[in-house]
């Protein structure tokens, strides 16, 4: 049987951690599971439920008790070749993409009763090893034992102008600016929270990609691949 493991991709919001995740999962034939996706589709939830006000405010007291009635998988579709985000049923791919969400992410995912429920959908998903997950907390909180820990960073101008790229191709209109000033907040928010903040694990491999192609991250980061593949005991 061919060795498989784990490998947790941490990092700042649009530093490319899902581009270069879905990259590594594809060569490898891993599963890939964005868990930012999870939150964006939770945030969505709340969002189509009104228990997010005109002024960001999230209705814990509503939003908690709800928690048991949302369900998030990923299913790959063979026409785009790419994994697509379910929540309850209804692919939301699209949907939780848009900036309505991303200004609204932060305050659902600093919810002690939010983390713990997907980090425990986020680690059924990883048991049988062959896994690839990128998010905020995965090194350090959903999978602690991943046999390979990344930790991606970028200069915030440059992560503003992929992100208003990214936007701007899906039809969204929006502003340089205001994309700018939603990745800061975004990185405060994510660092600072009381539940799991956004930290490097200590044996995570920083990969700084700001002047790096996709093809550079995606050679360097396959070159760690195969060196933790190589040195895991042949029972794992």
């Amino acid at each position: 049987m061919k060795l498989k493991i784990n490998i947790a991709i941490d990092g700042y919001s649009s530093c490319g951690k899902s581009t270069i995740a879905k990259a590594i999962a594809r060569e490898l034939n891993y599963i890939y599971i964005d868990s930012g996706a999870m939150y964006r589709a939770m945030t969505l939830y709340a969002l189509q439920h009104g228990y997010i006000s005109p002024e960001g405010k999230v209705n814990e007291d509503a939003l908690i008790p709800a928690l048991d009635l949302v369900m998030i998988n990923f299913r790959y579709n063979t026409d785009t070749y790419r994994y697509e985000t379910f929540l309850n049923g209804q692919n939301v791919e699209r949907e939780i993409r848009t900036l309505q969400v991303s200004n609204n992410v932060s305050p659902v995912s600093a919810i002690k009763e939010v983390r713990m429920k997907l980090v425990r959908m986020q680690k059924r998903m990883a048991e049988s090893k062959g896994v690839v997950m990128d998010g905020r907390d995965i090194g350090t909180v959903v999978l602690p034992d991943a046999e390979l820990k990344l930790f991606m960073t970028a200069d915030p101008t440059i992560r503003a102008r992929r992100r208003f790229d990214e936007l701007h191709s899906l039809g969204v209109d929006t502003s340089m600016e205001e994309v700018l000033r939603n990745i800061t907040q975004r990185d405060h928010i994510d660092t600072t929270r009381a539940h799991d903040p956004l930290v490097q694990a200590p044996d995570a491999i920083v990969v700084d990609n700001s002047h790096l192609t996709l093809d550079e991250q995606f050679q360097f980061v396959m070159s760690k691949v195969n060196q933790r593949l190589m040195t895991q005991p042949a029972g794992n």
